[in-house]
């Protein structure tokens, strides 16, 4: 492993603010393999950096900052490096720091893309109708002014939310296009009435109007400038003589025109990257970019750093065999810088026949190793959607199994959670005020401040729970019609649910609540991938509440459980992640659950087979070299689903895994030996997991054989509308009732499906 310290064989000159070498190599040389000091030293024209995962790519940046500055060929100043947040800015700061010592200081122009055009857009603003002192819109902000234009346009904003509108443009301005470049067939007639390209241009125009602009303005505002005016990109252009650009897989369309331009006139552009590792084509990276560097910047060098320095061969080599599935990569061919030995652990797969006994085994596991020694912190569970860290946070709190959630929120304390269980607690015990004045807004339904005001006056004079102020309020005049006929809605719906939790089964019930209140539409409105997870989320919540007789015992159990949370942030915990929010750790032991199709690769994927699949097989390349020494994967023969149990079928990427690397031995007692060619057929011709086999007794509630033109209950089945689903129970003549895995249980004619 390479040292992660500096000694500085320089001294600093306080009046010329520069570094004179000793007569030696210097540390920061000295201490880089034959690929990574090659990268330093090649400091000419353009080059790519092709860093495998833990192949020391940060060292090599700091190095490169280092050599430039202390062979003089530039001052800290001239030099520009962009990162992807402002903590890796200032921890790459610090390292330079480390090693040149207090002449880092200097180092002026280092940050996000967004911070440093923000500086730029600053001395500039007269070209765009700005003032130096513009705001910068948060996406809440945004969300707010969107709003406000789409009711000025007509348009129901509860069928087309701001919120999308807010994602198209995003979309757009990541594509580098203005509100007078979309074309009629980017602009996608369909959408908000065929008037998203005008709301484009009445958006642009407002925020002239506040002198503001939003996030993706702050880069293509400064490309505007610079193709406007050759002279203002021209000093730019002999500002910076050398240009660092980190994770450069990473970059959308406007990050790429943006540096194409500031480069053309030294050509001395370094981009640091992995295309393996770009997973985050939902938020607008361009994989291309650095896939087509060499065209993109003619004369480009690249360099391959080959040796990794964090994970056992057997992880390295698994992970490289499955992503060598993707088509679109550069070809790489790494190689561990650990010892091997014999005590080196395989990647393992494992089976459970839940996710219940996924997360028992799992934290079972985790305490063998924490009697072993292993701390807590050096453990991860990476998963592939934030649903599925329910089951591990309910089963971790359970048996006192410290924990932390990285890159967000504990699952019950996500905001789409505490609405669900507001409108739980409401429908079991109408006088819960704090709950009931939680749902009032949540969809919103025109209540301004006004009306609650009098609502509580009213509860503290009568004695009322808020909710028996607001029913008396509805069947009074001191309030608008339409704010009474909103008040009475809400209330008759939960009367009527507060009817049915007596008989009704716990999931349905929770659906039923979930769907009647707005709650679903209204997320599905959206339709961002925010909104999506958030959905992923209250499936999982429901598909939970599925375990109990009484939503009362859920609310309970859920209570007990959020009630007995306590875990210092200084603790030592078991990492708990999405896969996504743990690129650039590193952990020594690293669980990888929920491997099956439509989970990992997620049906979203699916869909898009070529793109969408490659990114998904990235993502799990990426969860793979996250350990260091023990890596786990782990797929169910079946999960329930809003209260069913469907059949689960493993990832295809089982079947992309290396035989020599990969020990398939734990999936069952009966097999010993799996061909690495033929996992995924031998997993069902054993019987392991027979695809879309659903058995009867645990798939309908209703009944058993129930059958439909040959189509029996417990069959797969496709939809070219719907996607993959499994059919529940005849639903009247030529029709079956059917539980899809993306769009939930539909009743659609036998004629539109066909069984796989």
């Amino acid at each position: 492993m390479q040292s992660s310290t500096f000694s500085v064989p320089f001294v600093f000159d306080a009046n010329t603010n520069q570094l004179s070498s000793c007569n030696q190599v210097p540390d920061y040389i000295s201490c880089l393999n034959e690929e990574q000091r090659l990268a330093v030293e090649t400091t000419e024209g353009p080059l790519l950096v092709l860093a495998g995962a833990g192949t020391g790519k940060t060292r090599v940046l700091v190095s490169r900052i280092a050599h430039i500055i202390a062979t003089t060929k530039a001052k800290p100043h001239e030099i520009l490096v962009t990162t992807f947040t402002n903590k890796a800015a200032r921890e790459m700061k610090e390292r330079v720091k480390d090693t040149t010592g207090p002449v880092a200081n200097s180092l002026s122009w280092i940050g996000t893309f967004h911070a440093l055009s923000a500086r730029i857009l600053r001395n500039h603003t007269s070209y765009v109708g700005l003032q130096p002192d513009f705001a910068i819109l948060s996406a809440e902000e945004q969300v707010h002014l969107l709003k406000k234009l789409i009711e000025s346009a007509n348009l129901d904003e509860k069928r087309w939310p701001a919120k999308l509108l807010a994602s198209i443009i995003n979309e757009w301005k990541n594509k580098g296009l203005d509100e007078h470049s979309i074309s009629n067939l980017e602009a996608q007639h369909y959408l908000f009435g065929g008037k998203a390209k005008q709301l484009y241009a009445a958006y642009q125009a407002r925020l002239s109007e506040h002198n503001a602009v939003d996030y993706g303005d702050l880069l293509s505002l400064v490309v505007r400038i610079w193709k406007q005016d050759p002279n203002i990109l021209a000093e730019y252009q002999s500002k910076f003589r050398y240009i660092l650009v980190d994770e450069y897989q990473d970059t959308n369309i406007v990050q790429y025109l943006w540096l194409k331009l500031l480069a053309i006139k030294s050509k001395n552009i370094a981009c640091v990257g992995d295309d393996d590792q770009s997973i985050y084509g939902w938020r607008g990276a361009e994989v291309t970019n650095i896939l087509r560097f060499e065209q993109n910047f003619p004369g480009a060098k690249v360099i391959l750093l080959k040796r990794n320095y964090r994970s056992t061969s057997n992880i390295l080599n698994s992970a490289s065999y499955l992503i060598s599935h993707n088509k679109n990569r550069l070809p790489k061919d790494l190689f561990s810088d650990r010892v091997s030995s014999e005590d080196d652990e395989k990647v393992s797969v494992c089976c459970a026949t839940s996710s219940k006994e996924e997360a028992r085994s799992i934290g079972t596991l985790i305490e063998l190793l924490r009697q072993k020694g292993q701390p807590y912190s050096q453990v991860a569970i990476l998963v592939r959607t934030s649903s599925q860290m329910k089951e591990f946070e309910d089963r971790f709190i359970s048996i006192g199994i410290p924990y932390r959630i990285l890159g967000g929120p504990k699952f019950y304390d996500r905001a789409e959670i505490k609405d669900a269980l507001a409108y739980f607690r409401c429908t079991v015990r109408p006088y819960d005020n704090l709950s009931f004045e939680r749902i009032l807004g949540t969809p919103k339904r025109g209540l301004g401040k006004a009306t609650l005001q009098k609502m509580h006056a009213l509860a503290k004079q009568e004695g009322y729970s808020t909710m028996e102020a607001a029913e008396a309020i509805a069947i009074s005049s001191m309030v608008y019609p339409k704010t009474r006929a909103s008040l009475l809605e809400l209330i008759n719906k939960l009367k009527k649910w507060h009817s049915l939790a007596c008989n009704t089964p716990v999931a349905e019930l929770s659906s039923i609540i979930l769907d009647e209140s707005g709650y679903i539409d209204m997320l599905k409105r959206e339709s961002t991938p925010e909104s999506e997870i958030r959905l992923d989320n209250l499936k999982e919540l429901v598909r939970s509440a599925a375990d109990y007789d009484s939503l009362s015992n859920f609310l309970e159990s859920t209570a007990l459980i959020t009630g007995n949370e306590s875990n210092p942030s200084n603790e030592d915990s078991v990492n708990i992640m999405t896969i996504h929010a743990a690129k650039g750790l590193e952990f020594d032991t690293v669980f990888l659950p929920g491997w099956e199709e439509g989970l990992f690769p997620h049906q979203r994927a699916l869909n898009d087979k070529q793109s969408g699949l490659e990114e998904e097989r990235r993502l799990a390349y990426v969860g793979l070299t996250r350990a260091r020494k023990t890596a786990m994967i782990w797929f169910t023969s079946s999960r329930r689903v809003q209260g069913y149990w469907q059949a689960s079928t493993p990832s295809r990427f089982l079947g992309e895994l290396s035989q020599a690397h990969a020990s398939f031995a734990a999936i069952s007692p009966i097999q010993t030996e799996i061909s690495h060619t033929n996992v995924y057929t031998q997993m069902h011709k054993n019987n392991l997991l027979k695809p879309g086999r659903v058995d009867s007794h645990i798939m309908s509630r209703e009944g058993s054989p129930d059958t439909n033109n040959d189509l029996k209950v417990g069959t797969r089945v496709f939809s070219k509308t719907f996607g993959y689903g499994t059919t529940i129970k005849a639903a009247g003549h030529n029709n079956m009732k059917i539980l899809f895995d993306t769009a939930g249980y539909k009743t659609i004619r036998n004629s539109y499906i066909e069984p796989v």
